[in-house]
């Protein structure tokens, strides 16, 4: 069946190009040919999940196999699921609009947990059971991998398998699994016996959680004796001799990051205690610099895009950068390409290096200090110091910049009120780094951007057992940083905390906030992300109905020996580096990079990247 979605239907919505499909380097296949058919869900409106990288990987990954087609799917905005549900039309992938029920695996994107109601919203506008255990052989396997997958737990009820780790690997592994059951004629727990012997897959409903009477966990227990205890994930070794498309889909519309995507590396040397990124990606691994100058320019002359992106989670610390962007400005400056070098640190901010690389146009400066004194920026491990983002400012401004963005956290572990006024004192400092530049060689019109968001514990962290602050604490650190701020050069935005809460809740919760999150969708908790649709009353009912406490989950400080929800994942950090890091924080004491010294976290264990340099 293939839906029929009208132009009365399209042309009365916002942005219709979100449902068309039918763009520049999409694939298409002939059905009847396909053994599975796959659709990858990102579970949020187009423009942004068009915008994610591992999206674009493994959409052409997949499709490279000929037994398979990889379709894209989006959940469709609140104007366009009403027509939807009004007219009878079930979500759709875009390739053939074909039903998102007649494929053989829908597999979500877990990017953020504030988008896990679109997740129970995108299977029931599919009209596949929103309980895993409510499906049979007739429905989609349903699977989920990315960052939030690190700690399943709260999707557990919904999800029949999750993917940890690096997918280029593990997905070849699932669909070979799946070419073979279909031919039998089996069973689904067949299917979910089997690939659950499969490195890096877990399915949840092979396993049994007891709690003590406190509410804390006191036994993980898999039900039969060959699922496997502890579930590893999965890493690709060698970056040069993996999958990286050589083709991405061009939008019809804008879309959040509307470029070439060039990934240096995975992973990060760094280690600040608050990052999960830097933690689950480990160890870093890097792509040459031939490798990456070639496909650079097959993208370019594939998708006609003026831009390409840097991308990691610290670009600046990729060990050829000053080689490799000058074979990229060399190459792309004669065809007015431009170079965008996101992720610099503040120690180590060449002006010569973003001078070349924007040469063809200029864009604003992001540093990230994250703290506003020195002391919480050892608390973190963050590595820089206010000379470095002094140093960093005064070189931009110099260069002719004449916008920077600052971004913090508040909130973090130990923080004093001293600390959050910290904040306007550095931004302060910033506009005196301004106005100490000659007027001829500095842009004119200065505008300094704090941005503070509120910080959220999150599994695999030194900070994996700090509590996070109150709702109340958090206004009132926000209050005080914005009346501290007079100057006029400097604007001041903070994230709702409201938002934050929830976020903490289902960043360490474990599988009894199903019957939450199940109910806050029914109470119509949807885009949550967008602050439009949040319903902060609407999720506190469904804690409150359901015997909930939301503060347990985020509000509470955990002990070392608490069995945490997700101690049956491992990532080859071990739990006690993570130990030795939040007692070195709370000492403010810092842990050198990577490749200063190693630190001994455990990652070396997957015989990869800096570990073995």
């Amino acid at each position: 069946m293939i839906n029929k979605i009208s132009d009365e239907i399209l042309l009365s919505v916002e942005k219709p190009s979100r449902y068309t499909g039918n763009e520049w380097n999409s694939i298409k296949k002939d059905i009847s040919n396909i053994k599975i058919r796959f659709a990858f869900c990102f579970p949020d409106v187009y423009e942004v999940g068009m915008s994610h990288l591992g999206m674009k990987i493994l959409y052409h990954l997949i499709n490279k196999r000929d037994d398979a087609y990889c379709e894209r799917v989006f959940v469709p905005w609140v104007d366009m699921e009403a027509k939807m549900r009004e007219k009878s039309i079930p979500l759709f992938a875009l390739e053939t609009k074909s039903p998102v029920k007649d494929f053989d695996i829908l597999g979500f994107t877990l990017q953020y947990e504030m988008c896990y109601t679109n997740i129970l919203n995108a299977l029931d506008l599919s009209g596949i059971p929103v309980l895993s255990s409510e499906r049979t052989n007739k429905h989609p396997f349903v699977c989920a991998g990315g960052p939030c997958a690190y700690n399943p737990e709260p999707l557990a009820e919904f999800i029949d398998f999750f993917v940890l780790g690096e997918g280029e690997e593990v997905l070849h592994d699932v669909l070979d699994a799946y070419s073979l059951w279909k031919d039998q004629n089996a069973s689904r727990q067949e299917y979910l016996e089997k690939i659950s012997k499969i490195e890096g897959v877990y399915v949840p409903s092979f396993y049994d959680v007891k709690y003590k009477e406190d509410g804390t966990i006191e036994k993980f227990i898999p039900k039969k004796k060959d699922y496997p205890e502890v579930i590893k994930k999965r890493i690709i070794k060698d970056l040069d001799n993996t999958f990286f498309p050589e083709e991405i889909i061009v939008p019809f519309t804008d879309i959040v990051h509307d470029r070439v995507m060039l990934e240096l590396f995975r992973g990060c040397i760094r280690g600040c205690r608050f990052c999960q990124a830097g933690f689950i990606y480990r160890p870093v691994r890097e792509r040459s610099t031939e490798k990456l100058s070639e496909t650079a320019k097959k993208l370019i002359d594939s998708s006609g895009y003026d831009e390409i992106s840097l991308t990691s989670l610290s670009t600046s610390d990729y060990t050829n950068l000053p080689d490799l962007t000058g074979k990229l400005i060399e190459e792309m400056e004669k065809r007015k390409v431009n170079l965008s070098l996101p992720s610099l640190r503040i120690d180590s901010f060449s002006l010569d290096l973003m001078e070349k690389a924007q040469k063809v146009r200029k864009s604003g400066l992001t540093f990230a200090p994250e703290a506003g004194t020195q002391r919480l920026r050892d608390v973190i491990n963050k590595g820089v110091t206010e000379e470095d983002l002094i140093k960093s400012a005064t070189l931009a401004f110099s260069g002719g910049w004449n916008g920077v963005k600052l971004y913090f956290m508040i909130g973090l572990p130990t923080e004093t009120m001293e600390d959050v006024e910290g904040i306007a004192d550095l931004g302060n400092k910033v506009v005196d780094a301004y106005m100490s530049v000659p007027k001829e060689k500095r842009g004119k019109g200065l505008n300094v951007t704090i941005s503070t968001s509120s910080f959220v514990p999150k599994p695999f962290t030194p900070f994996q057992w700090e509590p996070q602050d109150f709702i109340e604490t958090f206004t009132e650190k926000q209050k005080t940083l914005k009346s501290k701020i007079k100057n006029k050069y400097i604007s001041y935005n903070w994230h709702d905390s409201k938002l934050s809460l929830l976020e903490a809740v289902f960043a360490r919760g474990d599988r009894r906030l199903c019957k939450v999150l199940l109910r806050a969708w029914e109470k119509g908790c949807k885009f949550d992300a967008w602050g439009e649709h949040f319903k902060y009353d609407a999720w506190m009912e469904a804690f409150l109905e359901n015997g909930v406490d939301v503060h347990f989950y985020a509000n509470r400080k955990r002990s070392y020996d608490e069995i945490l929800p997700w101690d049956h994942i491992d990532i080859g950090v071990s739990k006690d580096f993570f130990i030795n890091e939040m007692e070195k924080a709370k000492a403010e004491e810092l842990t050198s990079n990577c490749r200063t010294g190693c630190s001994g976290c455990g990652a070396a264990v997957f015989e990869g990247g800096v570990c073995i340099e």
